[in-house]
């Protein structure tokens, strides 16, 4: 009689849980593009401009929220 195959477990996405931070309320954080390299060919706006951390839009957090809780 053979054995039930084995499942394996599925993983949170360790790309994912690395990039984002969860907040109290559920939302999804992520910093934005362009913020770690290249800094002194960007103007000060650009550099500056909206913040290092922005709450992932509606669309996407479905998507993410499918790789950090499987």
């Amino acid at each position: 009689m053979p054995g039930k195959a084995k499942v394996g477990k599925q993983r949170t996405h360790s790309g994912a849980k690395k990039r984002t931070t969860v907040t109290g309320t559920g939302k999804i954080r992520m910093e934005k593009a362009a913020h770690k390299h290249r800094l002194n060919q960007k103007a000060s706006r650009q550099k500056n401009f909206g913040g290092s951390q922005s709450v992932v839009s509606k669309a996407d957090e479905k998507r993410f929220k499918a790789l950090l809780w499987n």
